[in-house]
């Protein structure tokens, strides 16, 4: 009696890489929303600012903002940074494009980034499994 194995690892190692591939495309994209949401809202730069991308073979998302001022809306400034070495726990002062002079502490952080991936885990996992026909 014959015996014939064929193998279906390749058929099987491309679903799964293209399961992968969609849902690191959802997840990124269900993040991109929570962290446009949550970020603040004051000329709507940041917001439209951010965005998401994939890397490592779909193996890691990437979700950020491209705007310059991103990392201290989301870290805060001065006393207030998180993570900071508080080098400035005097107040600073400033002049603006119309010559009126401000002081300022720095401000609080509003974070938009972290809380978007990290308040959704359970829903990105569930993405996954469900791409993936778990």
């Amino acid at each position: 009696m014959a015996v014939e194995f064929h193998s279906n690892l390749g058929a099987v190692l491309k679903g799964s890489e293209e399961a992968i591939a969609r849902a690191a495309e959802i997840i990124g994209g269900m993040a991109e929303s929570y962290a446009k949401d949550l970020s603040p809202y004051i000329t709507g730069a940041l917001r439209n600012s951010i965005t998401h991308a994939t890397e490592n073979n779909n193996r890691t998302i990437l979700v950020g903002s491209t705007i310059e001022y991103g990392p201290y809306v989301e870290l805060g400034t001065g006393i207030y940074a998180e993570g900071g070495s508080r080098a400035k726990e005097i107040p600073w002062r400033y002049q603006d494009e119309k010559g009126h002079w401000h002081t300022t502490y720095g401000r609080q952080p509003k974070p938009y980034l972290r809380p978007a991936i990290e308040n959704h885990k359970d829903e990105y996992k569930e993405v996954l499994q469900t791409e993936m026909n778990f």
